[in-house]
């Protein structure tokens, strides 16, 4: 693989213009928002689609509003931004605190949050340059036969490594997606396949258009993140425990499996048996920065921390 200047360059300004687009360049397009994902795996050489669908420009993809018994929020919305938005500041504070434990200042002023939700898999051995990985050996996510990490030859664990994903499924957050024929609402952690090839199982033209958050449920919250430095670092472990007001208890975890290690239980539960769940749910490899037991450990670390700072 070769790095490549885009051939096509697209800017629709409506959801229909978009998906015209995406269905006359089946597979060969990827779309665009915030491109602090996108660009950079293109840097590496990762990415190479010929044909780039900007839809940063497609107002229908940004506001937020109360719509029923949800808070709305356009997948278009900046992740700095958020810290000042009301309705999430009053409601959905832990967001906000996930929100800012991404990347450093500088990305968060672009990111999105649609992109961070599906922002792609990472492992050590792949997210390198073109010349470091092909004198490696290229892995199971860039066109070779074998798990550089594990030397099998058959599942690839790239780990989801977004910090906003696991906060929104603590607090049972839907997504709206679109697409040419159709549109619809499922919980965010269904969209994740747990195929570190291919980590998501959205067709290829649907967008994901807002991110929609439970209200009056009075959510309390707690939230870690386990990186060498506290600024621009991918997460090695971020955990994210939601109780609500009827003693609902929901944990999500990412960094430790190709998608969001998730866990429901009750206040009453007994922790020590919803930290094994998590631990167990979590197939960390040695493909980051910490160590898999160490990352392991922190699980436990983290959720007996929040079990205590929420007082349950």
């Amino acid at each position: 693989m070769t790095m490549v200047t885009e051939k096509t360059y697209l800017i629709p300004t409506t959801i229909k213009e978009a998906m015209a687009m995406a269905k006359a360049n089946p597979g060969s397009f990827k779309y665009l928002a915030g491109g602090t994902d996108i660009m950079v795996n293109r840097f590496h050489g990762n990415e190479d689609s010929p044909c780039i669908i900007d839809i940063s420009k497609i107002n229908d993809l940004k506001g937020i509003s109360k719509e029923g018994d949800y808070l709305r929020i356009g997948a278009l919305e900046i992740l700095e931004e958020l810290k000042f938005k009301k309705e999430i500041k009053e409601e959905f504070p832990l967001l906000i605190k996930a929100a800012l434990s991404v990347g450093a200042p500088l990305l968060r002023k672009t990111a999105t949050i649609g992109g961070n939700v599906l922002c792609e898999n990472r492992c050590l051995f792949y997210n390198q340059s073109e010349w470091w990985r092909e004198s490696v050996g290229f892995c199971l996510k860039c066109e070779g036969d074998v798990c550089i990490a594990t030397k099998g030859k058959k599942v690839c664990y790239s780990e989801l490594v977004s910090d906003t994903a696991p906060a929104l499924i603590a607090m049972d957050a839907l997504v709206e997606l679109a697409d040419i024929d159709k549109t619809g609402q499922v919980k965010l952690e269904s969209i994740y396949t747990g195929d570190g090839v291919t980590p998501r199982n959205l067709p290829e033209t649907a967008i994901l258009t807002a991110i929609l958050l439970p209200l009056n449920r009075e959510f309390k919250t707690d939230f870690y993140k386990l990186r060498e430095r506290e600024s621009l670092e991918f997460t090695s472990l971020t955990s994210a425990v939601a109780v609500d007001n009827k003693g609902k208890l929901k944990i999500a975890l990412s960094g430790v499996d190709p998608k969001p290690v998730v866990v429901n239980g009750t206040v009453n539960d007994n922790k020590t048996e919803l930290i094994t769940k998590a631990k167990r749910g979590a197939r960390a490899i040695e493909n980051d920065m910490y160590s898999r037991k160490y990352r392991r450990e922190m699980i436990g670390v983290y959720l007996n921390r929040s079990f205590k700072s929420l007082n349950i």
